[in-house]
């Protein structure tokens, strides 16, 4: 069974062990570049369509994934992620930007950026380590969901001509790695698919239907909002939820990355790097964003790029993509970058996971939080919310699970004159509320043991319910004695007892 929920990708060209640095030789700077472009293609009309989500001009979406792509690539600590605009963050201030103007939409990034450095330097991406397995699966899982469901409506409508470019994109996505791998597949399809309507002149929806591309680079600025504590008490809000999803959605995908290139990068850098980034892209403008998992997959898995230099020429092609090629890039059909992205979505979903076979086998609870997270994720379209709910969900289950490790065994003496009750397991507030029913108080002689030698108290609730033990004996005019506490269950014991609860 796969130890890791990027299992399908473990089989990658060119993976290197934990801490070994890429040299860029010629080839491995061949595939950088060729990765970066790719990326490029893949990214404009997608910050096209997460500017219309947030309700500002495309080139707001297009600056933010040129300037985050450019300054993580410096800054972050996860090489070859790709880091632009997302849907997830698109979501988040839209309502800002809808009501209160764009000013404040920057501010706010500004400000996430701000929040992102600081939760950063606290030390949030230590709690990576808290995510289960089964809600990482799920989140890959519910992402190429997601990317996959985006890809469906753009081939709604359409005409039967863009579902034959599709096909024939799909073809050559399939066909052309097995002739050689020296050009990247989505490179070679989306220029010939190009090159084909433009000489046909096949009337097809194009990039260009997204919006206007810019035509010079931004300029840095400050955000026009009054500088006062309303301003900050106003965009506050929206800007710690954004700074908190584009910290999840960048460390999960930094996380994947990590397994898929078995190699390890610095999730605290990362988070400072995001962080950076978003100020940055405030001031020129841009709507901020995160890691975005879909070009990242192109990046890594399709083009085979590993450090960031690919990251950086993402950001910088996509500008003297839509600067100095604009009227090309227009002309690009979508049909062929549609046809890449279902490819990654395929590559991207973890088939491994809901084979029959690993379903008889894995465990009903993970099978359930991996189900949980994509159902949320998808349903929300929110992956925040997918991973907070598994996370949740896994540690209902694993309490619900481990609540009933705590035993009681008692032994009378043969006088009869006291018994001694023996504790195996852990006790916290899930094992320990079974606890207090496991004693006969009216039936006990006048002494009782509590025996915790193969035991250990982990919280509040555990002392508590040994109080209450203890009062309920007392009440009986008996007394008890707790043997057996390790040095750690005993500093606990110690410095509570008495001082939570009358015992009831």
């Amino acid at each position: 069974m796969s130890s890791s929920p990027a299992s399908g990708f473990a089989r990658l060209r060119g993976i290197r062990r934990p801490g070994r640095r890429v040299r860029l030789s010629p080839k491995v700077l061949r595939t950088e570049v060729l990765g970066g472009l790719v990326v490029a293609l893949a990214l404009i009309p997608e910050a096209i369509s997460f500017s219309i989500i947030a309700g500002v001009d495309p080139a707001v979406g297009l600056f933010a994934s040129f300037t985050m792509a450019v300054v993580v690539s410096v800054v972050g600590g996860r090489p070859a992620m790709i880091s632009a605009a997302t849907g997830a963050v698109a979501l988040v201030i839209a309502p800002l930007n809808r009501e209160h103007g764009l000013g404040y939409l920057i501010a706010a990034v500004i400000l996430a950026g701000v929040f992102q450095i600081v939760l950063g330097a606290l030390g949030v991406a230590k709690l990576m380590r808290f995510i289960p397995r089964s809600v990482m699966v799920g989140f890959v899982n519910s992402l190429a969901i997601l990317v996959f469901m985006a890809q469906v409506r753009e081939m709604r409508g359409v005409p039967w001509a863009a579902y034959a470019l599709f096909a024939a994109g799909l073809g050559l996505l399939v066909l052309f790695p097995k002739v050689t791998k020296a050009v990247p597949a989505p490179l070679v399809s989306i220029a010939a698919l190009t090159a084909i309507t433009v000489a046909a002149g096949i009337a097809v929806p194009a990039v260009g239907d997204k919006g206007a591309l810019p035509s010079a680079l931004p300029v840095p600025g400050l955000p026009d909002v009054p500088f006062t504590l309303d301003t900050l008490t106003l965009i506050a809000p929206y800007a710690l939820a954004m700074a908190l999803v584009g910290l999840m959605e960048s460390l999960m995908t930094a996380k994947l990355v990590d397994e898929i290139t078995d190699t390890r990068s610095s999730k605290t850098r990362e988070s400072i790097g995001q962080g950076v980034a978003n100020i940055v892209t405030g001031f020129f403008g841009g709507m901020g964003g995160c890691a975005m998992i879909g070009q990242t997959m192109i990046n890594v898995k399709v083009s085979g790029a590993r450090t960031r230099l690919s990251t950086f020429l993402s950001g910088v092609f996509l500008m003297v993509l839509c600067i100095v090629f604009g009227p090309v890039v227009s002309e690009i059909p979508m049909a062929a970058l549609v046809a890449v992205m279902v490819m990654v979505c395929l590559a991207t979903f973890d088939w491994h996971s809901v084979a029959p076979k690993t379903l008889r086998r894995m465990p009903a609870g993970e099978t359930t939080v991996m189900v949980v997270t994509v159902v949320c994720v998808v349903a929300s379209h929110n992956l925040a919310v997918g991973v907070v709910v598994g996370c949740v969900t896994a540690m209902v289950i694993f309490a619900k699970r481990v609540a009933h490790l705590a035993n009681v065994t008692s032994v009378l003496d043969p006088d009869g004159g006291r018994v001694v009750y023996r504790v195996t397991g852990e006790l916290f507030f899930a094992s320990s509320n079974d606890l207090v029913g496991q004693f006969d108080y009216a039936g006990d002689p006048d002494e009782v043991i509590i025996d915790l030698g193969a035991a250990h108290i982990w919280d509040a609730s555990s002392v508590a319910a040994l109080d209450a033990i203890g009062h309920r004996y007392a009440q009986r005019g008996k007394t008890v004695e707790i043997t057996g506490l390790n040095e750690a269950s005993a500093r606990i014991h110690g410095s509570l007892s008495g001082e939570l609860s009358s015992g009831h």
